[in-house]
């Protein structure tokens, strides 16, 4: 690739930072910085970005309907694919996630996840924040970060449908496995080390996007097996630029593998979600340029949204 698909990228990120707007809520504790299609929320010196997903799950059924509604107090947006299947997710006034839903076309349903309705007083980043201390680790590294690179079919398909390394003892809501790292790290981690990004870049080449295939293969037979599953795709970048920067890179570097996982090997797009981090969670320790660190993670979830105990 020639210098011009590098400028090329940075101009799309010059255009995102010329479109941000800027508002301080309570009083100077929290500040909303608005960009094209997502919003992001800085609390003292932490920061998360959010997004809607309907766009995503329209693009992958091949531009699948959409509607909105309203029920009582919440809004509901039902993206119906070219099969009847509808996806069905509900939010609260304050735009909370609490269900995930596939309806098919004979009625019956799937629930991907269900949060409990929040509290109606103030919530702040550190309030959805789990601390926990970090689990006890018995099965071999190579197990529990899984490295695309050198797995298997198997591997992949172990790493998707395995248990959590310790016992979950309650459901907690998407926003919380979103926000707690330790939380998380209670499943298993699959490293697309296949897959890397250009600096600055949130899209991929063909060849890369092929580098997908046997992680899409593995996902399709995890969801054949059990079609209410979850997974998180996780956005990284390296240590280069600002933190808004590269949260909005590592967002939307998550949502393009997400996409293409749909797009190209047919996974259902309802059964992922996905979360930027931008430089939190290096895989190379270094302040430089390093491209290991541009890269995108895959846990299976459903246990810490639905409280599976370790069998």
């Amino acid at each position: 690739m020639g210098p011009g698909f590098e400028n090329q990228r940075d101009l799309r990120l010059e255009e995102l930072r010329a479109l941000r707007r800027e508002r301080v809520e309570e009083g100077g504790r929290r500040t909303i910085i608005e960009e094209q299609d997502r919003v992001i929320v800085r609390e003292g010196d932490r920061y998360i970005i959010r997004h809607d997903e309907t766009d995503r799950f329209r693009r992958a059924y091949g531009d699948a309907q959409v509607r909105r509604e309203r029920r009582g107090q919440n809004d509901v947006t039902i993206v119906r694919r070219p099969n009847g299947t509808e996806i069905v997710t509900i939010r609260d006034p304050d735009g909370n996630l609490l269900r995930r839903l596939r309806r098919e076309p004979g009625g019956r349903e799937v629930i991907l996840f269900e949060n409990a309705a929040p509290s109606r007083r103030d919530r702040t980043l550190v309030e959805e924040t789990i601390v926990l201390p970090p689990p006890q680790i018995t099965i071999p590294r190579d197990r529990y970060v899984v490295e695309v690179e050198e797995a298997s079919q198997e591997d992949l398909y172990e790493a998707f449908t395995a248990p959590p390394v310790e016992r979950i003892e309650r459901s907690y809501t998407l926003d919380q496995v979103r926000q707690s790292p330790a939380l998380r790290d209670r499943v298993r981690r699959v490293d697309v080390d296949t897959v890397t990004f250009d600096f600055g870049s949130w899209e991929l080449s063909q060849e890369q996007a092929r580098a997908l295939t046997g992680v899409g293969q593995a996902l399709r037979r995890a969801i054949e097996r059990n079609p209410s599953e979850v997974f998180l795709i996780e956005g990284h970048t390296d240590a280069v630029g600002s933190d808004i920067d590269n949260l909005t890179l590592s967002d939307r570097r998550a949502e393009t593998v997400a996409t293409l996982l749909s797009e190209m090997f047919g996974v259902p797009a309802e059964n992922l979600t996905t979360q930027g981090y931008g430089e939190q969670y290096p895989k190379i320790s270094t302040q430089e340029p390093e491209r290991q660190n541009r890269r995108v993670t895959i846990r299976r979830i459903t246990p810490l949204l639905r409280n599976e105990a370790r069998r």
